[in-house]
């Protein structure tokens, strides 16, 4: 369905998106009042770190459902074929 280079393209653009999404909702939080006094440079990394984490997970269900969809034609190929 789509070439090496538009699937990189796609999944470059799907994660700085999702990450960025991510970032925006958990900043709406105030996590640094776990983190103890004088500690807001550790709560900002770890924030990050955790940003990846959910972006690159919600980004990868994304793209793996955009390429289940795309592979459907696959399905009823087969079934014509009986």
């Amino acid at each position: 369905m789509f070439s090496a280079g538009q699937l990189a393209l796609i999944s470059i653009f799907s994660h700085l998106m999702f990450i960025y999404l991510t970032w925006k909702v958990i900043t709406a939080i105030r996590i640094e009042t776990i983190f103890k006094k004088g500690r807001s440079a550790e709560a900002r990394v770890f924030l990050l770190f955790i940003t990846i984490v959910i972006g690159t997970g919600v980004s990868n269900f994304f793209l793996d459902i955009l390429k289940w969809s795309g592979d459907l034609i696959y399905l009823f190929s087969f079934i014509n074929m009986y």
